[in-house]
């Protein structure tokens, strides 16, 4: 439906058959218009991400040991390009590991339980190396 002004509103018809069920005139020229409209467009091309690791508690600790070691310095940040620290937010992400080895004790497995320890034992001391300087 159009509005045009003071005038109403003008409803067009747009189904692809008569009321007699004949196919009306425009809708044999729309099939050509519809396949130029669904043809993917080409746009910029995108950058390839890499795959995303497998969604478990490995990976979950992983994402918080890089951002911790982000934090502390260690690595750069993806967005920025730099190393710079942020001894507080470095802070958080290892106490928040903490809370994590706390909140799932009995529930991991050994493998699990032995990964989160190494991860936890690494960022602790980097920590402090950190803090001292």
């Amino acid at each position: 439906m159009e509005e045009i002004e003071g005038k109403g509103f003008i409803i067009k018809d747009r189904r692809a058959f008569d009321e007699k069920g004949e196919l009306r005139k425009e809708a044999e020229q729309e099939p050509q218009k519809q396949e130029a409209s669904q043809r993917p467009r080409e746009g910029p091309k995108r950058e390839q991400t890499p795959p995303l690791p497998e969604v478990n508690f490995n990976s979950l600790i992983m994402s918080l040991s890089s951002s911790a070691l982000i934090h502390l310095g260690e690595i750069e940040d993806p967005h920025t390009g730099q190393k710079k620290k942020d001894i507080p937010l470095a802070k958080h992400a290892i106490d928040t590991i903490a809370m994590l080895k706390e909140k799932t004790k009995g529930n991991l497995t050994q493998e699990e339980e032995r990964f989160l320890d190494s991860v936890l034992a690494d960022l602790r001391w980097r920590f402090v190396k950190a803090a001292e300087k």
